[in-house]
């Protein structure tokens, strides 16, 4: 979508996912899109250490959030925000719109 502006399109998969769902997890975002968790980790470290995302731990697992402090995340979750609105539906909904939580035990389908 983006092309090449944000170096690869690994990059641009977890940039979109965190847009998306606000916070994500090198697992989750890497069984999305159905790619290596080596490459997620990777591009989460270096967008951790260039500024745009922090992390926390939670219990054992490392959650890549905004980091409200960023000069420029405004204008980045802006241009991600058009870049979600102008993709095709069948991809966002794919991708982009999954049921995070669990359904109420016992409640149908």
């Amino acid at each position: 979508m983006f092309g090449k502006i944000f170096g690869t399109e690994t990059t641009e998969k977890v940039l979109l996912y965190l847009q998306s769902y606000e916070e994500g997890y090198a697992t989750a975002i890497a069984d999305t899109f159905g790619i290596s968790l080596n490459l997620v980790q990777r591009q989460l470290l270096k967008l951790e250490a260039e500024g745009p995302l922090v992390s926390q731990l939670k219990g054992r697992t490392r959650l890549f959030l905004w980091n409200p402090r960023y000069p420029f995340l405004k204008e980045l979750r802006a241009l991600l925000a058009k870049g979600l609105e102008m993709m095709p539906k069948a991809e966002l909904a794919k991708y982009y719109r999954q049921r995070r939580r669990p359904r109420r035990t016992g409640k149908p389908l």
